[in-house]
């Protein structure tokens, strides 16, 4: 089994910072792929960026630019730095984690998530 526990969210005005951290536990394979997520009342869950273990990396088009994701692999964490927020960021986050076994079982995992807002 494998745990995420999600930080950093809260308020913020727009135009300010936050920085999201995962930190991941338990049976994680060496080739991963960690992610965040969000969602709003009422939507999909929809990605914001993700990064492999190798640190090949890819954003949704509404945060390019504003948000930069990075990962420390001895300490299985994941880290999301957001800039330039704005209101519409507003959201749920949650931390993923996605991981094929050897006979090529694909596992997944989310945290509990962390409320993001940003204030207009």
């Amino acid at each position: 089994q494998v745990q995420l526990v999600e930080s950093g969210g809260g308020l913020v005005q727009a135009g300010g910072s936050l920085r999201l951290s995962c930190a991941a536990s338990g049976s994680i394979f060496r080739l991963n792929t960690m992610g965040w997520y969000r969602q709003t009342p009422g939507k999909q869950r929809e990605l914001v960026a993700r990064i492999t273990s190798d640190s090949s990396t890819n954003y949704a088009d509404s945060v390019k630019g504003r948000f930069t994701i990075s990962r420390d692999n001895a300490k299985n964490s994941v880290y999301l730095q957001m800039n330039s927020l704005k209101p519409e960021d507003t959201a749920v986050y949650y931390c993923n984690l996605n991981q094929v076994s050897g006979n090529q079982v694909n596992y997944v995992y989310w945290g509990q998530g962390t409320q993001v807002t940003v204030s207009s």
